[in-house]
């Protein structure tokens, strides 16, 4: 990131520290070795006798100076407090201090902090003459304020040596300086965080050895600048220091390098007339201290010979820094890879900021510049020279010159960034310059194989001259393995092509401009200057006569593209004139089946072909031949093939070559190193004479039923084979082949492999069933074996193997493991095999063991240490006993399936162990007492689990799921950190212990279980609770305010209540806080089985939003009834210490065999919507109508409701009144017709109403009226002033109305508009 924000803020100081002090106790001691000291650091320090001008006003220039210093030093000794000057300082001081520009730092000369403080001591007798004085009390407040600041107390630091504390003090202000500084410069930006990486590679904290690092990157990226900075930010910290500029420029001088090495020696020893003769004087003079030295921009070893031979030329302690664009220099000079540091461009979020900087002077555009300089930083690529460059050339211009000046470098480069970055290109050999101009003009993006391909067949050595480009910093390798090259590098090879003829191309080595090629081919103006062309989408018809000038054409890559068949047909083959000079040719889509018969390919290295229709080659002499290499193939129409004459080649790729059904093989082909064929149709492949293949690969070659490979093929590294019908396969002859993959040959049923391979994998073989190995199989490191019919694997042989996969070997009944092997076996994955016994005794060294669906597996050995083992997963169903007590370094244990499993050896202490899962198993009890930094605990289905002993403490331990076992009690007092408990279907668990506080606890499940009482603990920020049928469950005891965010709650089946022991007060209102509460009859008692009483079973639903940061929950209902009490009682029971508590409740819901509505429910304040659903209840309590926010009031088959309070009306907020199949009602209240807000009144098969209140027009907001089903006969005339009123009915109980023009809805439901 830019560290460039203070930049606008930061204040500049005249002086860097300002010296407070009592001159005849410290001036010409103390204070003049200090003063001294700092300004030998270049710290710039204000001291009063050396500063103030005569004629002047003391106290006038000391105000001045001490607000201009940034850092104040106050010396406090015996007789400091008896000077009112001094005390007037030291106010002033504090005053400056409580800004955060101004940093005070006291240092206790004399005197100790406690006597400054109090005044007592010595302090106390030299303020004594003070005590009277008017400014006495601001003075004394000053020398506490000064005491209590971090400063330095002589006597206590180096036991009293003032030369170290000098020493000390001065390194920590400079520190203090730099820190400052490094923040004040804006522009440069991206800087801190690469500074920290170079201080971090430095170590300067370790003072026993010599460190040298580089700082390599391309030119124009930030070296010089990086370096400088790290300099200025740790310089103070050596006895010396030097910075030494332009090493490669100097050096070129006459006696160039003894002017550095004097200059080095000069900075080091402070001393400009130093005299050196040489080397033999460098290492001299440098040994006796502790130094730091840059070199910059250095690019030869000799330079580095001259002025930092050996680390042995300086002391410990010292650091040298090197920068350059050569990497090879650092590696030769011995720097180690790991301190060799790559300088990154900057990001774009940098380049934004250093561009904004240098053009506009701020951090963001000036205003309708925004694009402008978003196209600026493209071009740059975030080079900072380029950058710095344009923004302060752009700077002041207006808005026509920025355009002019981006088109401008569309065409022509900016000299300055050319200037710099073309010194790597000038110090390259010759035969490299024509790779890197390759590379710019043509072959960037081009896989690095395909690229080397392309250049050995010009003749170049291709490998060392790329790997010389990327140590100089011009090109790069991509992850992906692709070349790669800044854009400015790009652009600096191309003009270099370019700039002797700009405008003459055709005398231009290297042509990638589609127009300037099609025109010089057209009018015929090629050269012998012209080397490669580039030439893609183009009609051949434009090559017809062009390219027969081009003497000189090594490298011509051309795309196709042909508008119709009659103008390919038209042209010819005999009619493009391709140079005879060619070494490498690439063609895509080329229409003719064969080549031009007046193209002699004499000199032809490399050739690429796709997509294209040749399906015969050349019929030429053997000498045409003798030069091809490399042939590359793709998707070709040819059937046959014939290379026999190609004795040179080295490389051939057949891709997707879909006809192909023969190849001519050379009878030697002595040189192949590289074979591909993939997607062919070759039935036969003859290898016998290629002895020296490297790689081999045959992918998809579905018809290939025979493989002849030579007897002894001793160079093949490398074999893939995929998709073939080849039923025996011997390798024994390749005796270094390192990789061998075999996938989907299903018709594969005998293999033979040689005893160097490295890594074996056979994936989808189905009907293998013999793998012979060696009887040695020493280099065997990764073997992987899938889906096979393999009954017996023998690996007796292979003592070095370090990871074995088989997977879906469904036959494997026999794995032999010599215990040599096992020593190196790290990893060990089986999976669906049929092994009934596996002896890992003596695998010590394994780190991973997972066995899958091992169904037949009833014994597995363990070694008797397993120290490295870190991950175990079993899905073994037979297997019956487990002993880990060696792994005591386990991180993972995961036994899933293990149906049999009855005992499980755990170390005594598995500390490592962070994540446990037991599933399915038949263990009784488990000790878990040494697992004290377990994380997750999984005890699923561990039904016969009757006895869990848990670690004392288990700080680190989240999550633990314990479900369907038969413990009855558990301990979790150390769990002070769980977040989810979950212990549904523990039907036996009747005592938890729970921690005194969990505050991370957020879900706790316990449905199912037999507690009796509940303690919840400190558990403020649990959201989900679920104590589903716990019917013996009679008392939770939760503290104050712990239960405020749960959000998620389920009770039903809690027969049993007594009183939530909560006490805590209302919570704040939440909107969408809900309670639903159901009541409904129960044929038997769990408690009370024999009791002859109505029995009730009670449903409580607590909805809460996430969101709301408290909730009601805390307010529960508390019911304190059984399955046996009556309804009298029931209604009793919802009172206001239940209900009428949750005075926050939004929204609540009765249904069931409720009898009445508790008096008392008024006192929920903020309820919104209230309805009844399916209730007992006959009358509703007058003081519902006290509800003022209520907003809406159901009723929903409250059968039995006969009538409704008088004072209805008084609901002033209802909109919505709702009254459905409540048969006996007979009456509404005259009082609705009060109703200011009431939108939609229904009452569907009220069946006993016969008519509406008269003046029920006078509810103006009324919308919708449903009177479906009721007895009303006739409307009151007042209805029909509600104009818009949407009337629901029947059809014909609104036809009889007399209504015209009823919409029908449905069969039963129609309506009408007033």
């Amino acid at each position: 990131m830019a560290s460039t924000s203070a930049s606008s803020i930061q204040k500049s100081f005249k002086y860097d520290v300002f010296l407070s002090f009592r001159g005849e106790d410290t001036r010409k001691n103390f204070v003049d070795h200090l003063y001294h000291a700092l300004t030998q650091k270049g710290i710039s320090t204000y001291r009063d006798d050396e500063e103030i001008k005569k004629g002047e006003k003391i106290s006038d220039e000391l105000i001045r100076s001490i607000k201009d210093s940034k850092f104040y030093i106050i010396v406090f000794s015996k007789n400091y407090a008896s000077s009112s000057w001094c005390l007037d300082e030291l106010v002033k001081i504090m005053e400056c201090q409580k800004t955060n520009e101004h940093t005070a730092f006291p240092v206790f000369y004399d005197v100790e902090p406690t006597e400054v403080r109090k005044q007592s001591g010595p302090v106390e007798k030299a303020f004594e003459k003070h005590k009277e004085e008017e400014s006495a009390e601001k003075w004394k407040k000053a020398l506490r304020e000064a005491a209590d600041l971090a400063g330095w107390e002589l006597k206590n630091i180096f036991d009293g040596h003032e030369a170290k504390l000098i020493t000390k003090m001065v390194e920590e202000i400079s520190l203090e300086l730099r820190f400052t500084d490094s923040s004040v410069d804006g522009k440069l930006v991206g800087m801190e965080t690469r500074v920290k990486d170079v201080v971090s590679s430095l170590d300067i904290n370790i003072e026993d050895h010599v460190r040298m690092i580089g700082i390599w990157g391309m030119g124009g990226a930030g070296k010089t600048t990086l370096a400088r900075a790290v300099f200025d930010q740790i310089s103070f910290r050596f006895e010396g220091s030097s910075f030494v500029g332009n090493v490669r420029e100097m050096s070129g001088n006459p006696r160039g390098l003894k002017s550095l090495q004097k200059q080095v020696l000069s900075d080091v020893l402070n001393d400009p007339n130093i005299i050196v003769n040489g080397a033999s004087d460098m290492k001299r003079m440098m040994r006796g201290r502790k130094v730091l030295v840059v070199l910059d921009d250095v690019d030869h070893i000799d330079q580095l010979e001259a002025l930092a031979g050996e680390p042995n030329w300086f002391n410990p302690g010292s650091r040298v820094i090197i920068t350059t664009r050569e990497e090879q220099v650092l590696v030769a000079h011995g720097v180690p890879n790991n301190l060799i540091l790559h300088v990154n461009l900057l990001s774009r979020e940098e380049a934004n900021c250093l561009f904004n900087r240098y053009a506009f002077r701020r951090l963001i555009p000036n205003q309708g510049y925004e694009e402008l300089a978003c196209q600026v930083i493209h071009y740059a690529a975030g080079l900072p020279l380029t950058i710095k460059v344009l923004g302060s050339f752009l700077r002041g211009k207006d808005e026509l010159e920025w355009r002019d000046a981006l088109d401008r470098l569309k065409t022509i480069p900016l000299k300055e960034t050319l200037k710099i970055l073309e010194v790597s290109y000038d110090g390259l050999e010759e035969d490299y310059k024509e790779i890197f101009l390759d590379v710019a003009c043509i072959l960037k993006g081009w896989k690095k194989e395909k690229a080397i391909r392309a250049l050995e067949s010009c003749g170049f050595h291709a490998r060392s001259g790329l790997k010389v480009l990327e140590q100089k910093s011009l090109i790069t390798v991509t992850r992906y393995g692709n070349l790669d090259m800044h854009d400015h590098i790009e652009e600096m090879g191309k003009n270099i092509v370019r700039r002797l003829h700009p405008n003459e191309p055709h005398r231009h080595s290297r042509l990638w401009i589609k127009e300037e090629i099609e025109d010089i081919l057209v009018n015929n103006k090629g050269t012998k200057a012209i080397r490669c062309i580039k030439l893609l989408l183009v009609n051949l018809s434009v090559a017809k006569e062009g390219l027969q000038k081009m003497r000189g054409l090594r490298f011509l890559e051309m795309d196709h593209r042909c508008d119709g068949d009659c103008e390919c047909k038209d042209i010819g083959e005999d009619n493009i004139c391709l140079p005879n000079g060619l070494r490498y040719l690439s063609l895509y889509n080329y229409p003719f089946k064969c080549f031009p018969k007046n193209f002699q390919p004499n000199n032809l290295v490399g050739l690429q072909m796709l997509h294209s229709n040749v399906d015969q080659h050349w019929e030429v002499g053997e000498k045409v031949l003798k030069n091809l290499r490399f042939i590359d193939l793709w998707n070709c129409g040819s059937q046959s093939l014939n290379i026999g004459l190609s004795m040179n080649l080295e490389w051939l790729n057949l891709y997707r070559c879909n006809h192909l059904v023969e190849l001519h093989m050379p009878v030697e082909s002595l040189k192949l190193k590289s074979l591909r064929l993939i997607n062919t149709k070759l039935k036969t492949l003859n290898l016998k004479g290629a002895q020296n293949l490297e790689i081999l690969v045959l992918e998809k070659c579905e018809d290939l039923v025979e493989l002849d490979m030579p007897i002894e093929c001793l160079m093949l590294e490398r074999f893939h084979l995929s998709n073939t019908k080849l039923k025996t396969l011997n390798l024994k002859g390749c005796r270094n082949l390192e990789r061998l993959e075999i996938e989907q040959c299903e018709d594969l049923v005998e293999l033979k492999v040689c005893r160097n391979l490295e890594t074996l994998n056979i994936y989808q073989c189905e009907d293998l069933v013999e793998l012979e190995m060696p009887a040695e199989s020493l280099m065997l490191k990764s073997l992987h074996l899938g889906n096979t019919k393999l009954k017996t694997l023998n690996l007796k042989g292979a003592q070095n193997l370090q990871k074995l996969d088989v997977k879906q070997c469904e036959d494997l009944v026999e794995l032999d493991m010599p215990v040599e092997s096992s020593l190196m076996l790290k990893r060990l994955h089986l999976g669906n095999a049929k092994l009934k016994t596996l002896n890992l005794k003596g695998c010590w060294n394994l780190e991973t063991l997972d066995l899958e669906k091992c169904e037949d597996l009833v014994e597995l050995h363990m070694p008797v240490e397993s120290l490295i083992l870190k991950t175990l997963h079993l899905c073994t169903p037979k297997l019956k006993t487990l002993n880990l007590k060696g792994a005591r370094n386990l991180e993972k244990l995961d036994v899933e399936q293990c149906e049999e499993l009855i005992e499980l050896n755990l170390p005594v202490e598995s500390l490592e162990l962070k994540c446990l899962s037991l599933q399915c198993c038949k263990v009784k009890t488990l000790n878990l007492k040494g697992t004290r930094n377990l994380e997750t605990l999984y005890l699923n289905h561990c039904e016969d689990l009757v006895e869990l002993h848990m670690p004392i403490e288990s700080l680190n331990l989240k999550l633990i799921c314990l479900r369907y076992n038969k413990l009855k009690t558990l301990n979790l007092k150390g769990t002070r950190n769980l977040e989810m408990l979950d212990l549904e279907q523990c039907e036996d668990l009747v005592e938890l212990h729970m921690p005194v506080e969990s505050f991370k606890l957020r879900s706790f499940n316990i449905c199912c279980s037999k507690l009796r009482t509940l303690d919840l603990g400190l558990t403020p920020n649990l959201e989900e609770l679920d104590l589903k049928d716990c019917y013996d469950l009679v008392e939770v005891h939760v503290p104050v305010g712990c239960l405020k965010k749960v959000a998620c709650s389920n009770l039903s089946g809690w027969v049993m209540f007594a009183p939530l022991l909560v006490n805590q007060g209302f919570p704040e209102v939440d909107p969408r806080t809900e309670l639903i509460l159901t009541v409904t009859s129960l044929d038997t008692s769990s408690l009370h089985p024999d009791i002859n009483l109505p029995k009730f079973q009670l449903r409580c639903v607590y909805n809460e939003s996430l969101l709301s940061p408290s909730g009601n929950l805390g307010k529960l209902i508390s019911f304190g009834l059984c399955g046996c009490t009556s309804l009298a009682s029931l209604s009793g029971s919802i009172s206001l210490r239940s209900i009428c508590g949750l005075q926050c409740l939004k929204k609540l819901t009765l249904e069931g065999f409720i009898p009445e509505v508790p008096n008392e429910l008024d006192q929920l304040e903020f309820l919104e919507e209230l309805t009844l659903s399916s209730t007992k209840i006959k009358h509703l309590p007058d003081r519902i109508c006290m509800l003022k926010r209520l907003k809406l009031l159901r009723f929903k088959s409250c059968w039995l409701l006969e009538q409704l309070p008088e004072d209805l009306g008084r609901l002033e907020c209802l909109e919505e009144l709702y009254l459905t199949e409540c048969l006996f009602l007979r009456d509404i209240p005259n009082s609705i017709c009060e109703m200011k807000r009431l939108k939609c009144f229904h009452l569907p098969y009220c069946v006993l109403v016969e008519k509406l209140p008269e003046e029920i027009g006078r509810i103006n907001c009324l919308k919708e009226l449903n009177i479906e089903g009721t007895g009303i006969k006739h409307l009151p005339q007042s209805t029909f002033q509600l104009k818009g009123l949407r009337i629901l009915g029947s059809r014909w109980q609104l036809e009889s109305y007399d209504f015209t023009s009823v919409t029908q809805i449905s069969e039963y439901m129609a309506f009408w508009y007033i």
